[in-house]
This record gives C-alpha cells, structure tokens and sequence, in this order.
C-alpha cells in the first residue's frame, strides 16, 4: 500500500475521533440515546442552550502525566488483607464531623480539576487524620496557580502530588469565602441551565490563570503563607487493584482519580454512569468518596468540581471493576504530614 494512501486512512480514523468545537455542548438527541438505550443510567441538560463543545474543554484539564516523570512506587500491601470490606461506603456518612466531605467545589472556567480534585481530596484526609481537628480547606488556588505555569491549561495527578509534597499547599476556600490564606478567585458560575450563580458564559474561558501569590491575600486571614503550608509525607498510585483502592478510601479517606470524559457523560443526572459513545472530549480529575451496588451494578460513589447543580447535586456513579473509561488506571493520594 503506498504512503499517500496510509496516510490518507490515518487521517480518516483520526477525524472520526475528533469533535467539532462549535457543535452544541448537549443535544436532545444524546439524552434521547441515553435514556432509550438503557436504564442503568439517566441524561438530562446540566448546561444552558447556546454552550459549544469548545466550552467543554475549559471544565476539564487533566493531561496525562509526562513520560519524563520516574515511576512511582504503587501504595504496599498492608497486614489487612483479609479486611471485611461493606457491600457500600459512603465517606460522608463514616467521618460527618468533615465539613468538606459534604461540599462540592467549583473550578469554574479554568482547566483546573486536577488541583481542584487533589486539593480537596488532601483536606479530607487531613481532616479524617487529625480526627476533625482540621476542619477547612485547602487552597486549590495555590495549587492551581503555583505548581506549574498555565494551571488553567491544565496539570496532571503527578504535578499536584509532587508539589504538596515539596513545597506544600495553604489553606483556602471556594469563591468569595473569605476562609483561609488564598480562598478560589476563579468565579463561581451556573453550567446548570437554571441556579442562582452568573452564567458561566459570562466569565472568559478559558479564564485567565492567577498570579501565583506568595503571601495570604485574605484580609481575614491573619497567618502568612509559609506557615500555612501542609504536606504530605510521601503519595502514591493504585491501579487497577479495586479491592486495594476500597480498602485505601475506607481507612484513610477519599482518593483522587482521572478518567477519560465522553460526550453523554456531559448529560449526566443520575444512576451510575456507563459510557454509550465513541465521542471522547478530554480527560477529567474527581474525587472518590465511596461504592456500592445500584440495580446489580457495582459503583464508584464520586464528587465532582462544578457545582452543586451539575449532576446528582454534584456527585456522579461510575461503573466499578470493569475500568469504565479508565477511571481505575490510577487512582492517586498522599498521608498527610501531621
């Protein structure tokens, strides 16, 4: 077969996996798809009529981690092997005292979902650790704005771990909390088609990436960054070992993962998810709270970064142990420095 002809097919199949930036972000014809085809789980509209799939790439953001990077040592088995595990968990329900178990953060117009999720996912652990001694945020800000260059472009897993370990990451709440060092100064906004935020559209996106600061810029707050500072003592992958990865949530706490975002999941209401097309946007961190079993199918229980209104009031199921769109390639965390 001549080059010419190679690459003319290599073209072919690449285009059939590329989407058109300026095709609506949600149809009537998905939800349609979804919700005839099957019933493990339901699609509606989250984002107001008008929004483009351009639109789409600005609430996503993880990149895959750099080749350059060492590997890193997956978390060790432990003496608890044969821990009985609940048919369901739900890490709200175990440690209540942890105020941010309970909310949603919203990244807004920025690529920021990897620091967002690796943020929030250390304040609970911080909180679960210290037995609710610890009870505020942690700044997805800094992270987002001091770890690499362009935060709103995007980070992975690895970026935002090896940061907390190394430099360490202030306190910080959402948007216009007026809580902690460097609370979140990307706007909060309305992705749902009807709340009481501003439209998103209204804010550019992707939104601009903040000046790292090397202070507290909270009037409020009256600690310095550099004292401010937590880290973890070391962080670590799980892959594809489910069992591990129920056991790590149920002793210690949520965990961050990254999986691959299609085209329905943007429709998302409720059950648990499963994927029904070929469409893929961009790859997505999130937070893992908890599992269990809904109409015989395994789930994982998941906190999202877009608000409240997005989804199940911000929380989404995804299938469990059959690696639905490659949610269990790496699940990541870290053991808080107390």
């Amino acid at each position: 077969m001549k080059l010419a002809v190679v690459l003319s097919l290599i073209a072919v199949v690449t285009a059939s996996y590329q989407f058109d930036s300026n095709a609506p972000l949600e149809s009537d014809e998905m939800i349609d798809k979804v919700n005839s085809a099957q019933t493990l789980w339901k699609a509606g509209r989250n984002f107001p009529p008008g929004y483009t799939m351009r639109y789409a790439k600005y609430l996503l953001g993880r990149k895959k981690a750099s080749d350059s990077y060492p590997r890193l040592p997956e978390l060790e088995d432990d003496d608890d092997e044969d821990m009985e595990l609940p048919e369901s968990f739900d890490a709200r329900e175990k440690w209540s005292y942890c105020k941010s178990l309970q909310q949603v953060r919203d990244q807004g117009t920025c690529g920021s979902c990897w620091a967002v999720s690796a943020a929030a996912t250390l304040t609970d652990r911080f909180c679960i650790a210290t037995e609710g001694k610890f009870n505020g945020h942690l700044s997805g800000q800094d992270l987002t704005t001091c770890s690499i260059k362009d935060g709103c472009g995007g980070g992975d897993e690895e970026q935002a771990w090896s940061y907390i370990r190394d430099v360490g990451i202030c306190t910080g709440g959402d948007y216009q909390s007026h809580e902690g060092c460097q609370p979140y100064t990307v706007p909060s906004c309305e992705h749902d088609v009807k709340g009481p935020r501003r439209d998103c559209s209204s804010y550019p996106y992707p939104y601009p990436t903040p000046k790292c600061q090397k202070r507290c810029y909270n009037p409020d707050y009256n600690r310095t960054k550099d004292h401010d500072l937590f880290k973890v003592k070391n962080f670590f992958p799980i892959s594809k070992d489910v069992r591990k990865m129920q056991k790590e949530i149920y002793k210690h706490g949520p965990l961050q993962a990254g999986f691959d975002v299609y085209q329905d999941f943007l429709h998302y209401k409720s059950g648990v998810y499963y994927r029904t097309t070929d469409k893929r946007v961009d790859g997505h961190d999130v937070k893992v709270i908890g599992w269990g079993t809904e109409n015989g199918t395994d789930y994982w229980l998941v906190a999202n970064s877009w608000n409240s209104d997005w989804g199940d009031k911000g929380f989404f199921k995804i299938r469990r142990g059959t690696n639905e769109c490659g949610f269990e390639d790496g699940m990541y965390a870290g053991f808080p420095d107390i």
